[in-house]
């Protein structure tokens, strides 16, 4: 692989990473409402995973040659964002940012670790960053097969998310779990960023979908 290519790329794939949005929602929310925000992470990380897998096999590229097929997965991301936020806001006002009993943890976290990879893993702008970008940096003329350096780079984001997401967690617990009022307002902020993006989605996408 080239490594100036591949220096690049890590620059930008940290940038995204950094970015606030859908995954640093659902990170802080999980940061500040799970006894463990790992599974949150984790769930986050599974669904680009996921993503580098389908771009390796090259059923992303063939998705966004499908246009039908991709706005309704939006419609279906756009949905789950919405329920998702729409769950935020409403355990919003009776929010308790203390970690949870030992009394059902383990389902608890099989269903974050889900919900995280269904944040990420539905979301069709993580499949198109991954169709859009990742190609950039791939080399041709490097030793490795095309596919496999897709695959090294996919996990790089992977990994890079996962530093990024395991901080923003840590920082949201250890600086807003002591201030309950200004963590049920990052807390409103989450729910609202998750429905303002499902929305979003449902107008870009319903309209001209319904109308063809």
């Amino acid at each position: 692989m080239n490594a100036q290519l591949f220096f690049a790329f890590v620059l930008v794939a940290a940038a995204l990473a950094c970015t606030p949005g859908v995954d640093w929602a659902y990170s802080i929310t999980a940061g500040l409402r799970q006894r463990s925000f790992v599974p949150a992470v984790a769930g986050l990380c599974g669904g680009y995973v996921l993503h580098t897998v389908l771009m390796v096999v090259g059923l992303a590229a063939l998705l966004t040659g499908m246009p039908g097929v991709l706005s309704w997965l939006t419609l279906a991301g756009a949905a789950y964002l919405l329920w998702l936020g729409v769950s935020t806001l409403r355990s919003w006002r009776g929010a308790s940012f203390s970690t949870a009993s030992d009394a059902g943890m383990a389902a608890n976290q099989v269903r974050t670790f889900f919900q995280g990879m269904g944040t990420s893993g539905i979301n069709p702008k993580g499949l198109l960053f991954y169709v859009a970008l990742v190609p950039q940096f791939v080399s041709p003329e490097a030793p490795l097969p095309v596919p496999v350096q897709s695959g090294l780079l996919g996990l790089t984001f992977v990994l890079l998310a996962a530093i990024v997401y395991t901080c923003v967690a840590l920082l949201a617990r250890k600086l807003l779990q002591s201030r309950p009022g200004a963590a049920r307002k990052v807390t409103l902020a989450s729910g609202i960023i998750m429905v303002g993006l499902g929305l979003v989605l449902l107008s870009e996408q319903a309209v001209p979908l319904f109308l063809s």
